[in-house]
This record gives C-alpha cells, structure tokens and sequence, in this order.
C-alpha cells in the first residue's frame, strides 16, 4: 500500500497471491544446520508468491512471520536459515511467481503463523494454521 505525504489515505498498488504447497516440521540435520531452534521446533514452508496486481509488489518473509497458539501470544517466527532453492523475498513484477521454502522457528507443532506485511499493518495479511502433527 501506498500512502500520501502524511502517511494517510492508503491506496493498494498490487496484490501478492501467496499459496500454501506444504507444511513439514523438520530436524536441524534435515535442514543441514547445527543451530537448534530457539522457540521449540522448526518448519518448513512451501510458499508460491504471486504479484497478481498492476505494480511491482515485495515479498520479505524476515521479521515478519509471527507464530502464535492458544496458549501462547504472537512470537516472532523468523530465521536466518537458509535452503537450497529459490528465494521467496524479492520484488516480484506483475505476473512473476516464485515457488520455494523458508524456515520458521515456532513454540511448538500445531498453532498459526502468521505473515504482516508491514509493521505498521493492523492484521495480518496472511495467516496459515500448522498441522499438529
């Protein structure tokens, strides 16, 4: 979203489609690190982002993904992992997809994570619930 030069009256000026491929907790070993998650467990999205507006639109899934359960407010989910693969966080012009996996750290199997895409947004853009299993 655009604003005007007061940050007021926001306007859209594209339109990310994001779908979910999969969901699949994984080891530290079958992402190919040493670092153990700090929050409990590690997940693997599989994500196909799509600019389906009329402008380019950014994806940064970094500092933006928050996991949350019933028992546990909104944490963040972020990680610096990386796989092999393409990289989700890029602008993407209009009709450009990507299809690839990023790495979350979230408390535990089950819950949503969620993807803002701005700090300053209100709700989340995006929200995916996680397999409890």
């Amino acid at each position: 979203m655009d604003t005007d030069e007061y940050g007021e009256n926001p306007t859209v000026v594209t339109q990310l489609d994001v779908t979910v491929k999969s969901v699949e907790y994984v080891t530290p070993a079958d992402i190919d690190t040493t670092n153990e998650p700090e929050h409990g467990q590690f997940a693997r999205l599989t994500l196909t982002v799509k600019n389906v507006g009329r402008s380019p639109g950014d994806f940064s899934a970094y500092g933006m993904m928050k996991w949350e359960s019933d028992d546990v407010a909104a944490q963040d989910a972020s990680t610096l992992e990386e796989l092999d693969g393409p990289d989700l966080n890029t602008t993407y012009k209009p009709g450009q997809a990507v299809t690839g996996s990023l790495v979350l750290d979230v408390g535990a199997k089950g819950g949503t994570v969620s993807y803002w895409g701005r700090i300053t947004d209100s709700a989340p853009s995006l929200t995916i619930a996680l397999p409890t299993s």
